[in-house]
């Protein structure tokens, strides 16, 4: 079947003199959102180079041409020309104009202590392509190319993630100076892709990368603040266990983190199954980011080493993901879980053909049964 995109979950609609910040990664879908859905918008794109020059020598241009003007004003990559955030926050204080000002770096702004408009523009966040997104999905395929649309959509999609790890990732980065030595950022690349969905260790990356903690700290700083990955955060509050402080790192995309990290996701293999966990909570990334924003995602893990892949919301659901077939084995983490206090959905995610329920209260649903029911608003009330 021909892979292609149905229609992008994101919505921005935004009442009448109301602007908005749209953040997310290169390739993402920003631009091609706003060709298709804002057609008759003005788009100032600072990725144009005559357009960068102009702007960047003379911010107050801004103010001079759109003093006057009705409707929305679209500034696309507007971290590149930071100062133009003054001229905006001008425009929308004395003339009330909206704006839509999207980002694939929050970092060079926070820097440079920009006008980020002091909560004046609301915040919307574009991912990768969800599964609910796409029709001629094909998993096994998609752990290899990733979710981001023209990876997806290629018919060489290793070529595309080549081209993307060489020319952004490590170029684009290192033109924003925001990692001095590349060839340490590189293996750094390499090893945090190695380590996603594990417990960070920033000594044991430190070695590996030969930089010190300090500055490991600093590159996951550069991934998080230029949407290329992210922390989860721990479950901390339990009664009667010990937690473990850790976080883990993901990053945005499974087929990026596929390639830096060497992975041949063959089903059965270790490898399938880290791709198929970072795979589902990109789905709960998406949720969280276009339906239900206000919903943390935590791991549980006690000292002793009973784990819970995903709890989401405060213990409304605890997810466990599975690339195999389920067993009475699988279920350690999920009954400490629930001897800790109230959950009230323990839910194994599998590749297993029919749903099922299993001890009682753990449901085992097929990976696509559990997307359904996720979107269609039936696993989180």
């Amino acid at each position: 079947m021909k892979k292609t995109i149905l229609s992008r979950k994101i919505d921005i609609r935004l009442p009448s003199g109301k602007s908005c910040f749209l953040w997310g990664p290169r390739k993402a879908g920003k631009s091609y959102w706003i060709r298709h859905h804002l057609k008759s918008s003005k788009v100032i794109d600072l990725l144009q180079t005559d357009v960068f020059a102009e702007y960047a020598s003379r911010p107050s241009l801004l103010r001079e041409r759109f003093a006057d003007a009705k409707g929305l004003i679209v500034i696309d990559e507007v971290q590149k020309v930071p100062q133009l955030l003054d001229e905006v926050h001008w425009l929308m204080e004395e003339r009330s104009t909206q704006f839509l000002l999207t980002g694939s770096s929050a970092r060079k702004l926070r820097r440079g202590h920009a006008n980020l408009l002091g909560g004046r523009a609301w915040r919307r966040v574009i991912l990768p392509l969800s599964y609910t997104e796409v029709s001629g999905f094909n998993l096994e395929e998609a752990l290899i190319s990733g979710m981001l649309p023209p990876h997806f959509l290629s018919e060489h999609p290793l070529e595309e993630l080549r081209a993307y790890v060489a020319d952004y990732l490590k170029e684009e980065i290192a033109a924003e100076a925001l990692a001095q030595n590349i060839p340490s950022f590189s293996e750094f690349l390499r090893v945090a892709a190695l380590t996603s969905s594990e417990l960070i260790n920033y000594t044991n990356i430190a070695r590996e990368t030969g930089v010190s903690q300090r500055t490991v700290r600093s590159y996951f700083d550069i991934l998080e603040d230029t949407f290329l990955g992210f922390r989860v955060k721990p479950w901390t509050r339990s009664k009667n266990r010990r937690m473990i402080l850790a976080e883990k790192f993901y990053f945005f995309d499974v087929g990026i983190a596929g390639y830096l990290g060497r992975r041949r996701p063959i089903p059965g293999s270790s490898d399938f199954g880290k791709a198929f966990e970072h795979f589902v909570l990109m789905e709960l990334r998406s949720y969280q980011a276009y339906v239900y924003p206000e919903m943390p995602i935590h791991y549980w893990r006690t000292s002793s080493g009973q784990e819970v892949d995903f709890l989401l919301g405060d213990r409304e659901v605890a997810v466990e993901i599975k690339s195999g077939k389920v067993h009475e084995g699988d279920l350690w983490g999920l009954h400490a879980l629930l001897e800790d206090g109230p959950v009230k959905r323990a839910i194994i995610v599998s590749m297993e053909k029919e749903p099922r329920r299993i001890a009682g209260k753990i449901e085992v649903l097929p990976w696509q049964d559990f997307l359904e029911r996720l979107w269609s608003g039936r696993i989180l009330s």
